[in-house]
């Protein structure tokens, strides 16, 4: 399925060029125009899926195994020294294009950028209670 109001479909689809630097019949993977760091990609679907919640859990880890073995290619050609695999469900969570996509942003000495969270404090009470939602 696609959505032709979809600038990633359009773009995973091959109407808009791009940067690609991987393509296989489920997934492109282009250069972000916006990039964090050198070498700043996505990996986008070619169907159409809003989120990861909308993804069946077949298509999420071939999504996911593409990441790492982009990764590792990615490391080697580019000489980074560290990754980081990010991907975004929702506005809230930073999610500003709604096609479902993974970003692999390389890593360097020195790069500037910051993509850790603020750490917070917790409580073996508070951890207990979360737990025990899942059993």
């Amino acid at each position: 399925m696609r959505d032709d109001n979809c600038i990633f479909c359009k773009i995973a689809g091959g109407e808009i060029p791009t940067n690609a630097i991987y393509e296989d019949d489920d997934h492109k993977v282009i250069l972000d125009m916006s990039p964090a760091t050198r070498g700043h990609a996505l990996i986008l679907p070619k169907q159409h899926y809003k989120n990861i919640y909308e993804m069946p859990a077949d298509k999420v880890g071939e999504a996911f195994k593409l990441a790492g073995r982009m990764a590792q290619t990615m490391t080697d050609k580019l000489k980074a020294d560290g990754f980081n695999i990010v991907q975004n469900n929702n506005e809230i969570a930073g999610q500003t294009v709604f096609h479902f996509h993974i970003h692999l942003i390389p890593r360097y000495e020195g790069d500037g950028q910051v993509i850790p969270w603020k750490p917070k404090e917790s409580t073996p009470e508070g951890l207990a209670e979360i737990r025990d939602l899942f059993q």
